[in-house]
């Protein structure tokens, strides 16, 4: 197991993720095995249970781990190693903070939290999810957290502390919620995957609604106020483009890698409201979509540079689609992490509504 858990840090820093002397020491104790008692889903789609053979080092990948589907759809999960690790670093936790997490899932966030320190308070609106993890973190051992049955946006519950030092968030919403910024302490920060584009970058809000971008991130989305649309709301994501010709030929040698293409997505998204993301069937999951009106056609701007695109008007979208690519070029291909953004309150949401490039 010891060995396990080395490959396991390992595995998470290699995929970008700086662990501190403290996170480490917490992802080297606590067993993420005790959090998924009952088996997850692989990504294949099969029922993984503790008894399989393949059970513990699937643990101890970094992958993200569904234990719950509603519908079909993941409801509940514990998430990639790694991209815990980037969002509990920017959330700067330090031993005695007060900690709100919204979302609890398998309770595996909070007990990393726990184990750094921190004082946590996780809520989660669904009760059978909120019961497992408070019986997995009894389980664990782990003392600190305190698990609530509470709505996301609200985060209201009996005995509540009321002010926070830090607040992370867990699932996918499309803006800060007031009732947040309410609790936090000055100084404080609020770490939450926001909607942009069809995906959900992580953002570093601080009180006053200005935020800097952690690094991209998918995650399962909220539900009521937490995903209400609003005026900045981008389309929602296609599950399938079709009908798609090829109007212009690549232009980069070599393509984009992942994340220069995380980057390129978030500026079009920053730039134009009908940007989202998109799934070919016959070529790639997930793409950068410029969506018409009618939200069925459009073009797609792939990694080479290469445009695809269908409809009416699909020689404008095309257009539009290299503009944008070429903006972001000419800025000299910027991060997503180069980005400050202004928040303005929405509705009930927090939302972002203006994109600034550091130089």
């Amino acid at each position: 197991m010891e060995d396990a858990r080395r490959h396991y840090l390992d595995l998470i820093r290699g995929d970008g993720a700086e662990l501190s002397p403290a996170l480490a020491r917490a992802f080297g104790a606590v067993p993420r095995e005790i959090f998924v008692p009952d088996g997850f889903l692989s990504r294949d789609g099969r029922h993984v249970r503790p008894a399989d053979p393949d059970f513990l080092p699937t643990v101890y990948s970094n992958d993200v781990l569904v234990t719950k589907l509603s519908d079909g759809r993941p409801v509940s999960s514990s998430s990639q190693p790694s991209l815990m690790a980037i969002m509990i670093e920017a959330l700067d936790p330090r031993p005695g903070m007060r900690i709100l997490e919204i979302g609890a899932g398998t309770g595996y966030n909070a007990a990393l939290l726990a184990a750094m320190g921190a004082t946590v308070t996780t809520v989660d609106v669904q009760p059978d999810v909120a019961a497992r993890a408070r019986s997995a973190l009894a389980r664990a051992g782990v003392s600190g957290v305190r698990v609530e049955t509470a709505d996301g946006y609200t985060a209201a519950f009996a005995g509540d502390p009321e002010r926070y030092d830090r607040i992370i968030v867990t699932v996918g919403v499309a803006g800060v919620s007031p009732h947040w910024l309410d609790r936090l302490e000055p100084g404080g920060r609020i770490i939450v995957p926001v909607e942009h584009s069809g995906t959900h970058p992580v953002l570093d809000v601080r009180t006053g609604g200005a935020a800097t971008v952690v690094c991209p991130a998918g995650f399962m989305s909220a539900a009521g106020p937490l995903t209400a649309r609003h005026r900045r709301s981008h389309p929602e994501p296609v599950p399938g483009m079709t009908g798609l010709t090829e109007t212009r030929s690549p232009c980069w040698r070599p393509p984009l890698g992942l994340l220069a293409y995380r980057d390129l997505w978030y500026a079009a998204g920053a730039w134009h409201h009908r940007v989202t993301q998109a799934a070919l069937a016959d070529r790639q999951q997930s793409c950068l979509a410029v969506l018409d009106d009618s939200g069925e056609s459009g073009a797609v701007v792939l990694a080479d540079g290469a445009i695809l695109a269908s409809g009416a008007e699909r020689d404008r979208y095309t257009a539009i689609g290299a503009a944008l690519a070429e903006r972001w070029a000419a800025l000299g291909r910027p991060p997503m992490s180069a980005w400050d953004v202004e928040l303005a309150l929405t509705g009930p949401l927090w939302t972002p509504y203006r994109w600034t490039v550091r130089r």
